[in-house]
């Protein structure tokens, strides 16, 4: 006889749980004392979406569920904002929350939510174990749910009288992950369209992609002369350097592009959904029914028509597809490989950063330096705002598992996943890229950092104010700012009183000593970026936004 907490704590154990993240509540105290002698590490984080959104980073770049626990009402609510991150990401997390008492039910009890309709549009499924006994039993189903078809995430409600009750179950054993093939036909059909095609383009995306996978796409790409692009916050799935890159396909794409996909008589969508923002708001492909003869591969059958019609739909994985087609070959030199190599070219002038700018730092000099000092196996984060202007289009990517962005849009995400990244990966460089208002969302999580003794970089770029919706602002509405503007801390100083290392940057050649410094102090750091307003775009200012020129 066990009870619920320990049954809970023996299945994650069983499916291979080596870490949890969380912010304790009385609501679950039982799964507490269960991990006090379990083998698992236990994060404490400060508040629960940076808890959720470090479970979302451990399952982006592991591809195994991250696991939250948080508790009751606004310990639940707080973490919706992970658990929504992970939904639109396909990312697989199981968030836990502790739950009322079950005599309390339905009376609108002290933080008492009803997780199912709470949560049921933005995870994959949510569930509220009443019988200790089908713990093993759900929690097993969790882990597949969780990373099968189309990754996600999957809530379960804990009733707190549910985890100290005791019950007798049977030993969890683990979930059996499932995969999905392309079958013989598919893959001949897909050859056949290849050799007719004049100007293909594969486009990369989603997830359930690992190391080898994303090295035998490399190995088709170079067979056929493919020109490839990873759409948006999906840049590690191929290396910039490679000559078959052509560039992302995400917000403020290359117009070069932009074009070449138009244009394409063939585009080969392996992984991703292709939603809004890689389709350039349904242009590039139009929907339901693409200019492009396309070929759509996706773990998902549900995802296969549901936006777009494809001539070809491939139920499969990125993974499985990719090393069922690794061994075909084209029968001759295509028509199209002269083409692939402008398309390169194309994109190595667009992610030139500007060496000149507004204002006393210039962030084109500051991303070259990174670029040519950091390792091409670091790990960079960062939440929303039209600083991760800089980082997408100016960083090229070279290995899976670099990159960790929400494609959501979700700001404050950078550094909670940044923390999740070194712990994960300590041997490693892990750099979070934050705006002034980014940071500040989940900036908390810096204490939680120092508490691991977790030395991660946190580059917040501070102009004082939102600037996205700022520029937005200042397009639709020129001269009307109205609450965009922020008045900001001292980041520096607000690093080394969480106990970590700062640094501020005023001008363009403070910046490489001071990353110098944070990197060999050892600590948790923040250098905080002082950067003019004006500077809101790489290629245009805000006045030039405003008066529309």
């Amino acid at each position: 006889m066990k009870t619920g907490g320990q049954l809970i704590v023996d299945t994650l154990v069983a499916n291979g749980t080596d870490r949890i993240y969380c912010v304790p509540g009385e609501s679950y105290l039982a799964v507490l004392d269960a991990l006090h002698d379990s083998p698992i590490r236990t994060i404490v984080c400060r508040q629960e979406g940076g808890a959720a959104m470090m479970a979302d980073c451990h399952g982006r770049l592991t591809g195994k569920p991250g696991i939250c626990f948080v508790t009751r009402g606004p310990g639940a609510t707080n973490a919706s904002a992970g658990i929504h991150i992970a939904m639109q990401d396909s990312v697989p997390v199981i968030l836990f929350i502790g739950q009322v008492a079950s005599h309390a039910k339905q009376r609108e009890a002290f933080q008492e939510v009803d997780y199912v309709r709470f949560f049921g549009d933005i995870a994959k499924w949510v569930v509220e174990i009443d019988d200790a006994a089908r713990i093993p039993e759900f929690v097993t189903r969790a882990f597949a749910v969780a990373t099968s078809g189309r990754p996600g995430p999957v809530v379960i409600s804990l009733p707190e009288d549910m985890l100290t009750s005791l019950a007798e179950a049977p030993a969890a054993l683990p979930h059996t992950p499932v995969e999905t093939r392309p079958g013989e036909a598919e893959l001949d059909a897909l050859e056949k369209l290849l050799g007719k095609a004049k100007r293909p383009f594969v486009i990369l995306g989603g997830t359930r992609w690992d190391a080898a996978a994303v090295a035998r796409m490399r190995t088709i790409a170079e067979a056929w002369s493919l020109p490839v692009g990873c759409s948006f916050r999906r840049q590690m799935l191929f290396d910039h350097l490679h000559p078959n890159y052509a560039g992302d396909v995400g917000i403020g794409i290359n117009p070069k592009l932009a074009t070449a996909i138009k244009q394409a008589d063939l585009v080969l969508l392996i992984g991703g959904r292709m939603g809004e923002m890689p389709s350039s708001d349904y242009t590039l492909l139009k929907s339901p029914y693409p200019d492009q003869t396309l070929v759509h591969v996706h773990a998902d059958a549900g995802e296969l028509g549901r936006v777009y019609r494809p001539t070809l739909a491939i139920n499969a994985s990125p993974s499985a597809f990719v090393e069922a087609f690794a061994g075909r070959k084209p029968a001759a030199t295509p028509a199209w490989a002269d083409e692939t190599p402008k398309l390169h070219a194309a994109y190595l002038d667009w992610s030139t950063p500007p060496e000149s700018g507004p204002g006393a730092v210039q962030m084109g000099p500051i991303m070259n330096y990174l670029e040519k000092m950091l390792p091409d196996d670091a790990i960079l984060t960062n939440g929303a705002g039209n600083y991760a202007t800089w980082v997408h289009r100016f960083h090229r990517s070279r290995r899976f598992a670099t990159q960790a962005a929400p494609t959501s849009g979700s700001m404050g995400y950078g550094t909670p996943a940044a923390v999740a990244a070194k712990e994960l990966f300590p041997e490693r460089d892990v750099i979070a890229f934050a705006g002034d208002g980014c940071f500040l969302m989940n900036g908390q999580e810096f204490a939680t950092a120092v508490q691991y003794d977790l030395p991660i970089i946190v580059v917040v770029v501070n102009n004082g104010i939102y600037g996205t919706i700022r520029m937005h602002q200042e397009r639709e509405y020129p001269g009307r700012v109205v609450a965009t503007d922020l008045k900001n801390p001292d980041f520096a100083a607000l690093a080394r009183a969480y106990g970590g290392h700062g640094e501020t940057v005023d001008k363009t050649a403070d910046f490489a000593p001071a990353f110098e410094r944070a990197r060999a102090s050892g600590k948790p750091s923040i250098v905080e970026i002082r950067l003019d307003p004006e500077a809101i775009t790489p290629t245009r200012t805000m006045t030039q936004i405003r008066d529309r020129t």
